[in-house]
């Protein structure tokens, strides 16, 4: 005979809970699971819908290599023709850590330079009867309190 049932006002179900109070939008541009000493990238193959062969050449000569989907299974839904995970017009490329920091760190050491040439070329035109910049300080001194004149 068949066991018999509790009803449903009894009966308790296990549910995974997650807190409804906490909002996160989905991501647009799915990353695979982090790996030890590999930095991640999307790299445009398409603006405005025309291809853009120069700039992904330019990604190839600086070391990102394309993520093919074969390696990332959780990707493999972005497969492109030639097996590459892409998504509107960007590719995921890959490229070892210590390469993408030395290439981070260069274009860093560039972008200050930059921000120096610019400062210098500014404060050139500096003139001390009318400084560009003038240093603001403020004192502040104790005095003696009221009644201290003299009648």
């Amino acid at each position: 005979m068949a066991d018999k049932q509790l009803p449903r006002e009894q009966s308790t179900r296990t549910k995974e809970s997650r807190d409804m109070n906490m909002y996160t939008p989905p991501s647009l541009l799915p990353f695979p699971d982090p790996e030890p000493g590999i930095a991640f990238r999307y790299v445009a193959t398409h603006v405005l819908g025309q291809a853009d062969p120069a700039n992904v050449s330019k990604r190839y000569r600086e070391g990102w290599q394309p993520c093919k989907a074969a390696d990332y299974p959780e990707l493999m839904l972005n497969a492109d023709a030639q097996g590459n995970i892409e998504i509107g017009g960007l590719m995921l490329c890959k490229m070892p850590l210590e390469q993408a920091r030395a290439r981070d760190e260069y274009y860093a050491n560039q972008a200050g330079a930059q921000m120096e040439s610019v400062d210098n070329h500014f404060m050139r035109n500096n003139d001390p009867r009318m400084p560009l910049f003038k240093d603001k300080t403020s004192t502040t001194t104790r005095g003696s309190g009221f009644g201290t004149g003299t009648k």
